[in-house]
């Protein structure tokens, strides 16, 4: 008798060790966290680069409004702003963050920083405008320097009457060492919610590499301070050359995906003859917008159950 009593305590002892083991084997996500049941999928459609011509603003607004897009951000640095910002006045609902801007990729077409080069010299290249990649503003910029370039974007949003539902970076300079506590202290003093991930980064996790446990540290830290975090972010959804390729290839990303939260990375491009001359980039953004715009898409996002959500949305579940 003492013997069988014995035994089934051993049995249930192990059942629950087995339990813990496997809870804690189990990476609970940032999307339960914020309240979404174990299992979902979760997933920001997210425009970049709008303000940066009247063609990137027409494909932002068409992707939201036709399409699956759930948010987008804004570069301050460029001409095409104001056009925007007038069209979020009359659509204040549009999840619209700032998309901190450090450089100033394109050949013939160019922007130059907020504050103007006095302030910031080490941003600038010596024709005055923002440098062309991420290697030469680490080089040249000190983090005084970007801290004071970053606020100012976000005031001159904030003067235009542009309310930023997160921040983000413009080619990921926001995220090199040197630079990445600084973003991550203006957002959590203004409480405006940051584009960080922690968790399984089962996409970004090759482009994190040896830098996982800083960034998974860095996304604690944000989490700590009230803000929502990402599980994952996909900055290339696609690189097949014809459109069934590329709709083949997002269908596949969708499925494989694992549950948390994921933003994928859009540029979103209504194609004219002028946006040629800015970038040879405008045939892959016309086929993003199409593939936002894509009935099929929509359905297969419906089939599967996963979530569409916004920043908005993030920050008051956090």
């Amino acid at each position: 008798m003492l013997f069988n009593h014995s035994f089934r305590t051993v049995l249930l002892l192990s059942a629950i060790f087995m339990k813990l083991d496997v809870t804690i084997a189990r990476e609970v996500t940032y999307a339960e966290r914020l309240g979404w049941p174990s299992g979902t999928k979760v997933v920001i459609f997210h425009v970049d680069d709008v303000g940066m011509s009247h063609n990137s603003n027409m494909g932002a607004i068409k992707s939201i409004e036709d399409g699956i897009a759930t948010s987008l951000s804004i570069m301050m640095t460029c001409p095409w702003v104001p056009e925007y910002a007038a069209h979020l006045k009359a659509h204040p609902n549009t999840d619209a963050g700032v998309h901190l801007t450090l450089t100033s990729e394109w050949k013939n077409y160019r922007w130059g920083p907020v504050t103007g080069k006095p302030a910031v010299p080490g941003l600038v290249d010596p024709g005055g405008y923002l440098w062309k990649n991420v290697l030469d503003v680490v080089t040249h910029a000190t983090a005084d320097e970007f801290e004071t370039e970053i606020r100012a974007q976000i005031d001159k949003a904030l003067s235009m009457g542009i309310e930023p539902t997160h921040i983000d970076s413009h080619m990921g300079t926001c995220f090199a060492p040197q630079f990445i506590d600084r973003y991550v202290k203006v957002g959590i003093e203004k409480k405006i919610p940051i584009l960080i991930f922690g968790g399984h980064m089962q996409y970004i996790g090759d482009e994190v590499g040896p830098r996982r446990l800083l960034v998974n540290s860095i996304a604690e830290k944000v989490w700590n301070a009230g803000l929502p975090v990402i599980d994952d972010l996909v900055t290339s959804p696609t690189s097949a050359k014809d459109y069934e390729g590329k709709k083949a290839e997002l269908i596949k990303l969708l499925r494989d995906m694992k549950p948390g939260i994921t933003q994928i990375i859009v540029h979103c491009t209504v194609q004219t003859e002028v946006f040629s001359h800015i970038s040879g980039s405008g045939a892959n953004r016309e086929a993003e917008l199409r593939l936002l715009t894509d009935p099929d898409i929509k359905k297969f996002i419906e089939s599967e159950g996963i979530i569409l959500t916004t920043w908005r949305e993030l920050k008051k579940r956090r």
